[in-house]
């Protein structure tokens, strides 16, 4: 299955993007890098920032200073002027358009998005063995994604090189790891055509060789963010007269994990980030933390946000404060359809190494490529999240996850084949 892709050239793109890692709409030298490669293969159309997205959809935007500080660091590591420009705000991302013929239009989305973790210099860990470690302390690709990025080229070059029929979209989508790019990026309306979507990921602990047709079933996630508001007093004087902040918080996130398990199916919730207060002897008077609840279905994970919100409310009242909720980013489950697996697990039994194919496996955590693949379904089409195994000496999001760069030709060839395939054949 040779579609003709420099196999060297791409572990050079994929340790490009690893060692620049940005984080969720902070990705504006990935973003540019990008569009660089989308130009020398002369796609029909790309589309960048606002245009590849529904602006105000986006949730989990950090502030101006954050922004400001990535922008001028892409910007010092050489991102083009005239491209950075239109990301200006955190606006990352970007769709290549390209049109061969009146066949069916197929869609594959890669996430670009980089992970707060700071990268191992272990001598045994690849990336700091081999000179291509992140060069951003304290931010890495533990995740694939820059794996991701590059299989996205990959695919768009070879099918550019096919006598493929039809429409090819490929969505390069920023901030997944914060769950808050996939809808953004559904309700940009460059889905409203597409008959079918792929989205892929690598490892998901399968080794490499083994290929998972479509993904039955993630969590469903919904985070956000709380603040508490109470008053503040002399804790030694007049303890009395202040309302205690941070006591709402603590009675928040102890009852929180008390919320009963569903028998119809897998819950989850957990307090990730708390902060508050100012001083040992003031009565807090702000209180912030940072939560997210999961299920085995959407529903679920709706019943475990309902209680969430009745015991946020519910300390709130009882400490005398104020309290604020303000979403952060959800994901429905993912539903692959069998029509398109189908084709995948095909294309896959051909390939020389590829070893395993599982017609479908359960997601153990939460994918916002859901919003992408839900809006496709809702509109008629199909849509499968396809897992490509590669060996991955430590699980994901950990200091010294990688990949084995074999995998990237893999993913690239089973993509590309199921997307000429659905092509030839129709939807």
């Amino acid at each position: 299955m040779d579609h003709s892709i420099d196999a060297e050239r791409l572990v050079d793109l994929r340790r490009e993007f690893h060692q620049r890692p940005e984080p969720a709409w902070r990705e504006f030298w990935t973003t540019c890098r990008i569009v660089d490669e989308l130009e020398r293969l002369d796609v029909t159309e790309i589309h960048v920032g606002p245009d590849a997205l529904a602006t105000e959809r986006r949730a989990a935007v950090p502030d101006a200073e954050e922004l400001e500080f990535w922008f001028e660091r892409a910007r010092s590591a050489g991102a083009r002027e005239s491209t950075l420009e239109r990301l200006e705000g955190g606006n990352t991302g970007a769709v290549a358009v390209l049109e061969r013929g009146d066949g069916p239009t197929v869609a594959l989305r890669v996430d670009i998005d980089g992970l707060p973790i700071e990268e191992s210099t272990d001598d045994d860990h690849a990336p700091a063995a081999e000179g291509f470690r992140s060069r951003h302390e304290g931010t890495m690709h533990a995740c694939g994604h820059d794996a991701h990025a590059t299989i996205g080229l990959g695919v768009l070059e070879a099918v550019a090189e096919s006598d493929f029929d039809g429409t090819f979209k490929v969505i390069f989508q920023p901030s997944e790891e914060r769950i808050a790019g996939g809808e953004p990026v559904a309700k940009s309306g460059h889905l409203d055509d597409v008959d079918a979507l792929l989205a892929v990921h690598v490892g998901l602990n399968y080794p490499t060789g083994t290929v998972v047709a479509g993904i039955e079933g993630s969590l469903a996630v919904r985070q956000m963010a709380v603040t508490f508001a109470g008053a503040p007093a002399h804790a030694g004087a007049r303890p009395n007269e202040g309302r205690n902040a941070n006591q709402a918080l603590a009675t928040a996130t102890t009852n929180l994990h008390g919320i009963a398990h569903h028998s119809d199916g897998i819950t989850r919730v957990n307090v990730g980030v708390i902060e508050g207060g100012t001083a040992v002897n003031v009565v807090s008077e702000q209180a912030y933390m940072e939560a997210e609840v999961r299920g085995g279905t959407t529903e679920l994970m709706e019943y475990m946000y309902a209680n969430t919100r009745r015991i946020i409310q519910s300390a709130a009242e009882m400490h005398d404060c104020e309290f604020e909720i303000e979403p952060q980013g959800s994901a429905p489950s993912i539903e692959s359809d069998d029509r398109l697996s189908d084709v995948v697990a095909t294309v896959a039994d051909d390939h020389p190494s590829v070893d395993r194919i599982l017609e479908s496996e359960r997601l153990a955590g939460s994918e916002d490529a859901a919003h992408l693949m839900t809006e496709v379904q809702d509109r008629g089409g199909i849509a499968a999240y396809v897992g490509i195994g590669t060996d991955h000496p430590t699980g994901h999001h950990t200091s010294t996850f990688g990949i084995d760069e074999a995998s990237l030709e893999i993913g690239i060839d089973i993509l590309t084949g199921t997307v000429l395939e659905i092509g030839e054949a129709g939807v």
